[in-house]
């Protein structure tokens, strides 16, 4: 049921395209093909299709390789369209991503002289890089959306496509399960505020005093991934942080301390190292305060009694969730959604990272298990407690089943199949030359 799309490999630079792809590796570079006034080099194809060898090795490399070169002739051909037609690609838009990704660069590899050594480009030829490539990828992806918004399946459809998946080849579907929540996030004491605020205070001090602030975030801060890099979190622009702390940054001299700023994450001295145009590299020290055990040992009493009135009928659990949960899908009836996926199903991977000490996949369905403690997303205490509303077992792809995943696959299909139509008709009215080194490719999409 797996259907390759046919930009899919165009599609995906634009959600992590690093420096390190552009590494020069040798390559002797060139002009692989045209496709009217656009150029793909040899460079090109050879970095995609280093991703396809370390995952199949080196098997069957110039047929790899044409079919990275029709995927990249096809995406231009998407790119020269947008471009006749004034398809409009903001400035704006593009130096979002662009500015995402050198701040990436920056914070990886820590300058920009290592950036330098690591992919043969400066820092503004690195830019330029990113800009062209982030540009056309947004315009090649508006235009397919426009040449594909009207696409649609029928119930009828979605059924003859599976009728035409071989029995053999129909994917088995993992078990999965359908889950309501009720949460108890106790408030934290304003005498714990206070005593983190007193100790952030006695940091601060230490710092104006002249100990380093790395060496104290590296002890202290509770944000273990800054932490390591003594507090420092890269460069970032206006934006990129919530509210609060950026406005406090932003205000600093290199070497000022912030006062201690609150934000929804904890409290935080900040710590300004370097400024260059819109955008700083800081470094902060975060203290997130702790709920009490007694308030968390109230939390857990109170669910295990509402998971006893459950069991005996006395309360319906959706009831209950939007009387005395405290999570945002209260007003739901609890009903859990997977963030990996924003569906309603969870596979044990998804399970094992969310509800890792529940027990779900032990229990019967309309099963609600005891209260279990948990970080929630500001990774404060909380506890909940869960009712398994769906076991769904292990089984080969069904149209009752996975009606949805058969859909969205029927769909994709569907549009696959257009945009084939649409780039062999299109190729009749656009200049297109493959360099000697390709004219034997056989390409399945633009035959």
């Amino acid at each position: 049921m797996k259907r390759t799309l046919i930009f899919a490999a165009f599609a995906s630079l634009l959600a992590a395209p690093m420096a390190s792809s552009f590494a020069q590796d040798d390559i002797v570079d060139g002009v692989a093909a045209v496709v009217g006034r656009n150029i793909i080099k040899f460079s090109d194809v050879e970095r995609s299709y280093a991703q396809i060898r370390l995952k199949q090795g080196a098997a069957d490399a110039f047929n790899n390789r044409c079919a990275v070169l029709e995927n990249l002739i096809l995406s231009q051909l998407l790119v020269h369209k947008g471009e006749i037609d004034s398809v409009e690609v903001t400035d704006e838009e593009v130096n979002q991503y662009v500015d995402y990704y050198l701040k990436n660069d920056l914070r990886n590899y820590g300058s920009r002289e290592a950036i330098r050594e690591a992919t043969g480009f400066t820092y503004e030829e690195l830019k330029e890089q990113y800009q062209r490539m982030i540009r056309n990828n947004l315009l090649a992806r508006r235009v397919e959306y426009q040449l594909t918004e009207d696409v649609t399946v029928t119930p009828k459809e979605v059924a003859d496509f599976f009728a035409t998946l071989p029995a053999d080849s129909l994917p088995m579907m993992p078990e999965r399960y359908e889950l309501s929540e009720i949460v108890i996030e106790p408030q934290i004491s304003e005498t714990e505020r206070d005593r983190v605020r007193t100790q952030l205070a006695e940091l601060r001090e230490r710092v104006i005093k002249g100990e380093k602030f790395s060496m104290l975030a590296t002890l202290y801060s509770q944000d273990p991934a800054s932490a390591k890099k003594g507090g420092e979190l890269g460069f970032f622009s206006r934006g990129d942080m919530v509210a609060d702390f950026e406005s406090a940054a932003f205000a600093l001299k290199p070497g000022e301390v912030s006062p201690i700023v609150e934000t929804q994450y904890g409290f935080h001295i900040i710590q300004l190292i370097e400024r260059r145009g819109n955008t700083i590299n800081a470094r902060h020290i975060l203290l997130v305060p702790q709920v009490s055990p007694d308030d968390l040992l109230a939390a857990r009493m109170k669910l295990d009694s509402i998971a006893t009135e459950i069991r005996a009928g006395h309360i319906a659990f959706d009831e209950a969730a939007r009387t005395f949960s405290t999570a945002t899908n209260a007003q739901a009836g609890g009903v859990a959604v997977n963030p990996a996926d924003g569906t309603q199903r969870f596979d044990k991977a998804a399970i094992d990272q969310n509800y890792y000490n529940v027990g779900i996949q032990g229990m019967d369905e309309g099963e609600v298990s005891n209260a279990t403690a948990f970080k929630n997303d500001k990774s404060r205490d909380a506890y909940r407690i869960v009712r398994l509303n769906k076991k769904y077992p292990a089984h080969k792809a069904n149209l009752t089943d996975d009606y949805d995943n058969i859909q969205n696959a029927a769909l994709a299909d569907a549009k696959q199949k257009k945009m084939q139509r649409w780039a062999k008709r299109y190729m009749e009215t656009v200049y297109v030359r493959l360099s000697d080194q390709y004219k034997d490719c056989v390409f399945r999409n633009l035959r």
